[in-house]
Protein backbone atom coordinates (compact mmCIF):
# COMPACT_ATOMS: atom_id res chain seq x y z
CA UNK A 1 0.00 0.00 0.00
CA UNK A 2 1.07 3.67 -0.67
CA UNK A 3 0.51 6.84 1.10
CA UNK A 4 0.17 9.66 -1.62
CA UNK A 5 -0.03 12.59 1.31
CA UNK A 6 2.42 14.72 2.80
CA UNK A 7 6.20 14.31 2.27
CA UNK A 8 6.55 10.52 2.83
CA UNK A 9 5.29 7.17 1.30
CA UNK A 10 4.09 4.01 3.72
CA UNK A 11 4.50 1.21 2.47
CA UNK A 12 2.74 -1.82 4.08
CA UNK A 13 4.14 -5.38 3.74
CA UNK A 14 2.09 -8.51 5.16
CA UNK A 15 4.38 -11.69 6.09
CA UNK A 16 3.48 -14.93 4.22
CA UNK A 17 3.45 -17.93 6.08
CA UNK A 18 6.51 -18.87 4.37
CA UNK A 19 8.42 -15.91 5.88
CA UNK A 20 7.36 -16.36 9.40
CA UNK A 21 10.49 -16.33 11.43
CA UNK A 22 12.86 -14.48 9.31
CA UNK A 23 14.36 -11.44 11.29
CA UNK A 24 12.52 -8.15 10.52
CA UNK A 25 15.36 -6.60 8.28
CA UNK A 26 15.76 -9.67 6.95
CA UNK A 27 12.66 -9.69 5.50
CA UNK A 28 12.29 -6.36 4.26
CA UNK A 29 15.69 -6.67 2.39
CA UNK A 30 14.39 -9.96 0.54
CA UNK A 31 10.39 -8.13 -0.08
CA UNK A 32 12.28 -4.80 -0.91
CA UNK A 33 15.58 -5.04 -2.27
CA UNK A 34 17.06 -1.39 -0.30
CA UNK A 35 20.59 -1.50 1.28
CA UNK A 36 20.93 -2.76 4.24
CA UNK A 37 22.08 0.52 5.46
CA UNK A 38 18.78 2.26 3.92
CA UNK A 39 16.57 -0.34 5.79
CA UNK A 40 18.67 0.32 9.01
CA UNK A 41 18.41 3.97 9.19
CA UNK A 42 14.84 3.32 9.33
CA UNK A 43 14.51 0.95 11.83
CA UNK A 44 16.77 2.57 14.14
CA UNK A 45 14.52 5.93 13.74
CA UNK A 46 10.92 4.21 14.18
CA UNK A 47 9.62 4.29 10.68
CA UNK A 48 9.07 0.33 11.03
CA UNK A 49 5.54 -0.11 12.57
CA UNK A 50 4.85 -4.22 13.52
CA UNK A 51 1.39 -4.12 14.56
CA UNK A 52 1.51 -0.57 14.92
CA UNK A 53 4.91 -0.92 17.30
CA UNK A 54 8.11 0.02 16.89
CA UNK A 55 10.37 -3.10 16.51
CA UNK A 56 13.79 -3.57 16.75
CA UNK A 57 15.97 -5.32 13.86
CA UNK A 58 16.04 -8.86 15.59
CA UNK A 59 12.49 -9.44 15.81
CA UNK A 60 11.00 -12.66 14.28
CA UNK A 61 8.03 -11.77 12.21
CA UNK A 62 5.17 -14.13 11.93
CA UNK A 63 2.77 -15.13 9.47
CA UNK A 64 0.20 -12.30 8.66
CA UNK A 65 1.94 -9.29 10.36
CA UNK A 66 1.44 -6.10 8.67
CA UNK A 67 4.84 -4.26 8.29
CA UNK A 68 4.37 -0.62 7.96
CA UNK A 69 7.37 1.87 6.59
CA UNK A 70 7.01 5.37 6.91
CA UNK A 71 9.41 6.21 3.64
CA UNK A 72 10.83 9.98 4.58
CA UNK A 73 11.34 11.97 1.37
CA UNK A 74 15.28 11.09 -0.57
CA UNK A 75 18.57 12.17 -0.65
CA UNK A 76 18.86 14.88 -2.83
CA UNK A 77 20.58 12.60 -5.66
CA UNK A 78 23.87 13.10 -7.60
CA UNK A 79 22.25 11.69 -10.71
CA UNK A 80 21.46 14.23 -13.44
CA UNK A 81 18.80 14.60 -16.18
CA UNK A 82 19.17 14.15 -19.28
CA UNK A 83 17.00 14.94 -22.40
CA UNK A 84 18.24 11.71 -24.39
CA UNK A 85 15.57 9.89 -27.03
CA UNK A 86 13.92 7.13 -25.60
CA UNK A 87 11.57 4.21 -26.80
CA UNK A 88 8.55 4.26 -24.91
CA UNK A 89 6.80 1.19 -25.11
CA UNK A 90 4.12 1.64 -22.43
CA UNK A 91 3.65 3.82 -19.88
CA UNK A 92 0.77 4.63 -17.02
CA UNK A 93 1.05 6.28 -13.98
CA UNK A 94 3.08 3.14 -12.09
CA UNK A 95 5.32 1.53 -15.13
CA UNK A 96 7.62 1.84 -17.47
CA UNK A 97 8.66 0.11 -20.55
CA UNK A 98 11.29 1.24 -22.40
CA UNK A 99 13.02 -0.59 -25.32
CA UNK A 100 16.87 -0.19 -24.77
CA UNK A 101 19.07 0.05 -27.82
CA UNK A 102 22.50 -1.33 -27.82
CA UNK A 103 25.51 0.19 -26.45
CA UNK A 104 23.13 2.55 -23.88
CA UNK A 105 24.43 1.80 -20.46
CA UNK A 106 21.44 1.47 -18.19
CA UNK A 107 22.81 3.35 -14.94
CA UNK A 108 25.48 5.42 -13.88
CA UNK A 109 28.61 3.55 -12.66
CA UNK A 110 32.67 4.53 -13.14
CA UNK A 111 33.23 5.13 -16.22
CA UNK A 112 29.82 5.79 -17.37
CA UNK A 113 28.65 8.93 -15.19
CA UNK A 114 25.87 10.69 -17.45
CA UNK A 115 24.29 9.43 -20.85
CA UNK A 116 22.69 6.70 -19.51
CA UNK A 117 19.20 5.08 -19.68
CA UNK A 118 18.35 6.10 -16.17
CA UNK A 119 19.48 9.65 -16.77
CA UNK A 120 16.79 9.71 -20.15
CA UNK A 121 14.36 8.17 -17.58
CA UNK A 122 14.79 11.06 -14.99
CA UNK A 123 14.30 13.78 -17.56
CA UNK A 124 10.93 11.85 -18.91
CA UNK A 125 9.52 11.60 -15.08
CA UNK A 126 11.21 13.55 -12.43
CA UNK A 127 9.30 11.71 -9.71
CA UNK A 128 11.63 8.76 -10.49
CA UNK A 129 14.36 10.16 -8.22
CA UNK A 130 12.20 9.23 -5.21
CA UNK A 131 11.35 5.95 -6.14
CA UNK A 132 13.78 3.06 -4.85
CA UNK A 133 17.52 3.31 -3.91
CA UNK A 134 18.91 6.98 -3.92
CA UNK A 135 21.73 5.38 -6.76
CA UNK A 136 19.43 3.61 -8.84
CA UNK A 137 16.29 5.13 -9.15
CA UNK A 138 12.94 3.17 -9.77
CA UNK A 139 15.21 0.30 -11.60
CA UNK A 140 14.23 -3.08 -10.58
CA UNK A 141 16.24 -4.92 -13.24
CA UNK A 142 19.05 -4.17 -15.65
CA UNK A 143 20.66 -4.99 -19.07
CA UNK A 144 24.26 -5.13 -19.90
CA UNK A 145 25.58 -2.37 -22.23
CA UNK A 146 25.40 -4.51 -25.77
CA UNK A 147 22.30 -6.43 -25.38
CA UNK A 148 18.98 -4.81 -26.34
CA UNK A 149 15.57 -4.73 -25.50
CA UNK A 150 12.71 -4.58 -23.16
CA UNK A 151 13.20 -2.85 -19.53
CA UNK A 152 10.80 -1.70 -16.63
CA UNK A 153 10.91 1.00 -14.76
CA UNK A 154 8.85 1.22 -11.36
CA UNK A 155 7.15 5.18 -11.04
CA UNK A 156 5.74 4.36 -7.27
CA UNK A 157 6.78 2.81 -4.72
CA UNK A 158 4.03 0.36 -4.76
CA UNK A 159 5.26 -0.21 -8.35
CA UNK A 160 9.06 -0.50 -6.67
CA UNK A 161 7.96 -3.21 -3.63
CA UNK A 162 5.47 -5.51 -6.04
CA UNK A 163 7.91 -5.84 -8.89
CA UNK A 164 10.51 -6.62 -6.94
CA UNK A 165 8.46 -9.21 -5.05
CA UNK A 166 7.81 -10.74 -8.55
CA UNK A 167 11.17 -10.84 -9.83
CA UNK A 168 11.67 -12.57 -6.87
CA UNK A 169 9.51 -15.32 -7.11
CA UNK A 170 10.31 -15.23 -10.72
CA UNK A 171 6.73 -14.28 -11.67
CA UNK A 172 8.47 -12.10 -14.34
CA UNK A 173 8.68 -13.58 -17.35
CA UNK A 174 11.62 -12.85 -19.80
CA UNK A 175 12.99 -13.99 -22.89
CA UNK A 176 15.66 -13.38 -25.33
CA UNK A 177 17.23 -14.18 -28.57
CA UNK A 178 20.37 -15.00 -29.07
CA UNK A 179 22.88 -15.71 -32.43
CA UNK A 180 25.39 -18.19 -30.92
CA UNK A 181 28.03 -20.32 -32.39
CA UNK A 182 27.58 -24.03 -33.03
CA UNK A 183 24.56 -26.29 -33.09
CA UNK A 184 22.72 -26.96 -29.83
CA UNK A 185 22.50 -30.36 -28.72
CA UNK A 186 18.76 -30.62 -28.97
CA UNK A 187 15.68 -28.88 -30.02
CA UNK A 188 15.41 -27.34 -26.37
CA UNK A 189 17.05 -28.69 -22.99
CA UNK A 190 17.73 -26.47 -19.64
CA UNK A 191 21.01 -24.96 -18.15
CA UNK A 192 21.46 -25.56 -14.16
CA UNK A 193 25.34 -24.24 -13.53
CA UNK A 194 26.23 -21.76 -10.39
CA UNK A 195 27.58 -18.70 -11.28
CA UNK A 196 29.91 -16.32 -9.40
CA UNK A 197 33.07 -13.78 -9.98
CA UNK A 198 35.54 -15.31 -11.73
CA UNK A 199 38.19 -15.69 -9.65
CA UNK A 200 41.00 -13.98 -11.25
CA UNK A 201 39.55 -11.67 -13.85
CA UNK A 202 36.80 -9.65 -11.41
CA UNK A 203 35.03 -7.90 -14.71
CA UNK A 204 33.81 -11.40 -15.44
CA UNK A 205 31.51 -13.94 -14.62
CA UNK A 206 32.44 -17.49 -14.64
CA UNK A 207 30.23 -21.08 -13.62
CA UNK A 208 31.59 -22.36 -10.34
CA UNK A 209 29.55 -24.82 -7.62
CA UNK A 210 31.58 -24.37 -5.06
CA UNK A 211 31.06 -20.23 -5.27
CA UNK A 212 28.59 -19.72 -7.23
CA UNK A 213 24.84 -18.85 -7.23
CA UNK A 214 21.97 -21.23 -8.07
CA UNK A 215 20.85 -19.79 -11.58
CA UNK A 216 18.82 -21.86 -14.11
CA UNK A 217 18.24 -20.92 -17.94
CA UNK A 218 15.96 -22.68 -20.55
CA UNK A 219 16.86 -22.63 -24.15
CA UNK A 220 14.90 -23.44 -27.13
CA UNK A 221 16.28 -23.74 -30.71
CA UNK A 222 14.34 -21.16 -33.21
CA UNK A 223 16.48 -21.62 -36.28
CA UNK A 224 19.93 -22.94 -37.42
CA UNK A 225 21.93 -21.38 -40.21
CA UNK A 226 25.34 -22.29 -42.19
CA UNK A 227 28.37 -22.02 -40.09
CA UNK A 228 27.21 -23.43 -38.12
CA UNK A 229 25.11 -20.82 -36.58
CA UNK A 230 21.86 -20.94 -34.14
CA UNK A 231 19.20 -18.78 -32.96
CA UNK A 232 17.81 -19.35 -29.62
CA UNK A 233 15.62 -18.88 -27.63
CA UNK A 234 16.20 -18.28 -23.88
CA UNK A 235 14.33 -17.82 -20.98
CA UNK A 236 16.16 -18.05 -17.70
CA UNK A 237 14.56 -18.30 -14.08
CA UNK A 238 17.04 -16.60 -12.11
CA UNK A 239 18.74 -13.26 -13.05
CA UNK A 240 22.37 -13.56 -12.15
CA UNK A 241 24.93 -11.43 -13.70
CA UNK A 242 25.80 -12.16 -17.44
CA UNK A 243 23.84 -15.23 -16.76
CA UNK A 244 22.73 -16.13 -20.25
CA UNK A 245 26.24 -15.35 -21.49
CA UNK A 246 27.97 -17.77 -19.23
CA UNK A 247 25.54 -20.55 -19.54
CA UNK A 248 25.85 -20.55 -23.31
CA UNK A 249 29.50 -20.11 -23.23
CA UNK A 250 29.54 -23.36 -20.77
CA UNK A 251 27.84 -25.23 -23.54
CA UNK A 252 30.31 -24.08 -26.38
CA UNK A 253 27.98 -22.01 -27.80
CA UNK A 254 29.02 -18.47 -27.19
CA UNK A 255 26.81 -15.94 -27.97
CA UNK A 256 28.31 -14.21 -31.69
CA UNK A 257 30.33 -11.05 -31.19
CA UNK A 258 30.76 -11.92 -27.54
CA UNK A 259 34.25 -11.52 -27.19
CA UNK A 260 34.39 -11.45 -23.48
CA UNK A 261 33.16 -15.30 -23.04
CA UNK A 262 34.67 -16.65 -26.50
CA UNK A 263 32.48 -15.55 -29.29
CA UNK A 264 34.29 -12.69 -30.73
CA UNK A 265 34.33 -11.72 -34.63
CA UNK A 266 37.26 -13.00 -34.46
CA UNK A 267 35.95 -17.03 -34.46
CA UNK A 268 34.19 -16.08 -38.27
CA UNK A 269 37.89 -16.00 -39.89
CA UNK A 270 37.36 -19.72 -39.69
CA UNK A 271 34.17 -19.85 -40.88
CA UNK A 272 34.66 -19.20 -44.81
CA UNK A 273 30.71 -18.59 -45.73
CA UNK A 274 30.48 -16.00 -42.40
CA UNK A 275 33.70 -13.68 -43.46
CA UNK A 276 31.07 -11.15 -45.03
CA UNK A 277 29.36 -10.72 -40.84
CA UNK A 278 32.53 -9.28 -39.27
CA UNK A 279 31.45 -5.63 -40.18
CA UNK A 280 27.69 -5.86 -39.12
CA UNK A 281 29.01 -7.25 -35.61
CA UNK A 282 29.67 -5.19 -33.24
CA UNK A 283 28.20 -6.36 -30.20
CA UNK A 284 26.93 -10.15 -28.61
CA UNK A 285 23.68 -10.29 -30.15
CA UNK A 286 21.81 -10.78 -27.57
CA UNK A 287 18.34 -9.41 -27.13
CA UNK A 288 15.23 -9.35 -24.60
CA UNK A 289 12.32 -9.63 -26.75
CA UNK A 290 9.43 -9.95 -24.26
CA UNK A 291 8.60 -9.07 -20.79
CA UNK A 292 5.37 -10.03 -19.07
CA UNK A 293 4.30 -9.25 -15.66
CA UNK A 294 1.63 -8.90 -12.83
CA UNK A 295 0.38 -4.98 -12.59
CA UNK A 296 1.21 -3.73 -9.68
CA UNK A 297 -2.04 -2.47 -9.07
CA UNK A 298 -4.62 -3.78 -10.96
CA UNK A 299 -3.39 -7.13 -11.05
CA UNK A 300 -4.02 -8.02 -14.68
CA UNK A 301 -1.27 -9.95 -16.43
CA UNK A 302 0.61 -7.74 -18.94
CA UNK A 303 3.38 -8.64 -22.08
CA UNK A 304 5.10 -6.15 -24.55
CA UNK A 305 7.65 -7.69 -27.37
CA UNK A 306 10.00 -6.00 -28.92
CA UNK A 307 11.14 -6.47 -33.07
CA UNK A 308 14.83 -7.00 -33.43
CA UNK A 309 17.27 -3.96 -33.71
CA UNK A 310 18.55 -3.17 -36.33
CA UNK A 311 22.07 -4.86 -36.67
CA UNK A 312 20.47 -7.65 -35.07
CA UNK A 313 18.28 -8.28 -37.92
CA UNK A 314 21.00 -7.38 -40.55
CA UNK A 315 22.87 -10.25 -39.53
CA UNK A 316 19.84 -12.95 -39.83
CA UNK A 317 19.06 -11.52 -43.59
CA UNK A 318 22.62 -11.85 -44.45
CA UNK A 319 22.61 -15.64 -42.76
CA UNK A 320 19.69 -16.33 -44.74
CA UNK A 321 20.71 -15.23 -47.70
CA UNK A 322 23.50 -18.12 -47.26
CA UNK A 323 20.65 -20.64 -47.17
Amino acid sequence: MQSDTGDSDTLTQVVEPAEAGARLDQFLARRLNWSRARLQKLLKSGRVLVGGQARPPSYRVRAGDAVELTVPPPEPSHLTPEALPLDIVYEDRDLLVVHKPPGLVVHPAPGHRGGTLLNALLHHCPDLAEIGEVSRPGLVHRLDKDTSGLLVAAKTSLAHAALVRQFQAHAITKRYLALVWGRLPAPEGQIEKEIGRHPRERQKMSVHPRWGKAAVTFWRVRREFPGPLTLVELTPQTGRTHQLRVHLASLGHPVLGDATYGGGVSRLAGAPKLKGLKPLVRRQLLHAWQLGLTHPRTGERMSWEAPLPEDFQAVVDNLENLN
